[in-house]
């Protein structure tokens, strides 16, 4: 029984690839969420020094379990366990979790993870800005993460079969990442992103932004579109909304 829109990965060679994208080593600990069949944990456990595999079938995890010698199974949903400790997180994700597994990712420490999503969903994840796939995911992500697709993959490298191509993307933590109140700057990107043709300034007045908050950001970055707007300008105007807005909800109309 398939979960969470789960398509098994069963061409070898780019489970090969998927591990030389995450450059591993006899010292790493790896994290793969959703494993399925155990295709892909194969050979992360031949590469890596320990695997831990996160799988919600109670079914398939009993089947990966004792089946080899450095990978611990952990049964449950990826999205509500406690994760262990890890340097690099190496999967296939299942489709519908891509997201929110995507950013429980992101808030903890990780050296580089190579994950395969749907290919429209990693489009938007390197999208430039003022493409029609920049997005609030695009920025949500830049303001954590590098990434970059590694290699588009056929339908027919899954079992079954899935209606879309996927592609293989890595995400290397920032070194350079700003400083910013991330609950701030969340809400922000939906608040813009939910009026994306307007431009930021009418966007953070119908926000519940007051006027003179407002007047106090840079002019140029009022005249912009959400679409146009780099992770590094929304946290200019996050700035602003915070050294403002001190206590409470400084957003009223779009949470």
């Amino acid at each position: 029984m398939r979960k969470r829109g789960q398509h098994f990965l069963v061409d070898r060679r780019i489970s090969e690839r998927i591990a030389d994208y995450a450059y591993l080593t006899g010292s790493d600990s790896v994290l793969e969420v959703g494993p399925g069949t155990g295709n892909l944990t194969g050979v992360l456990s031949a590469r890596a020094g320990r695997v831990v595999a996160v799988e919600v079938d109670p079914r398939l995890a009993a089947a990966l379990e004792d089946r080899f010698p450095n990978v611990s199974v952990i049964r449950g949903d990826a999205l509500r366990v406690d994760l262990p400790e890890y340097e690099k997180v190496v999967s296939n994700l299942p489709y519908q979790i891509s997201s929110k597994m995507t950013f429980r990712i992101l808030k903890r420490e990780f050296e580089v993870a190579v994950l395969m999503y749907q290919r429209e969903f990693a489009q938007r994840l390197v999208a430039p800005p003022g493409s029609k796939d920049y997005g609030r995911l695009t920025l949500n992500v830049g303001l954590r993460a590098e990434a970059e697709i590694l290699e588009r993959v056929p339908r027919t490298a899954f079992w079954p079969r899935p209606r879309v191509e996927s592609a293989i993307v890595r995400l290397r933590p920032r070194e350079d990442r700003p400083k910013v109140d991330e609950r701030i700057f969340v809400d922000l990107t939906r608040g813009l992103f939910s009026q994306r043709r307007k431009k930021v300034k009418k966007s953070l007045a119908a926000m519940g932004i007051s006027s003179e908050t407002i007047s106090r950001m840079e002019s140029d970055l009022l005249e912009k579109r959400p679409e146009n707007l780099t992770p590094e300008e929304v946290v200019i105007l996050a700035e602003a909304i915070s050294c403002n807005h001190r206590t409470g909800s400084v957003f009223y109309t779009h949470r």
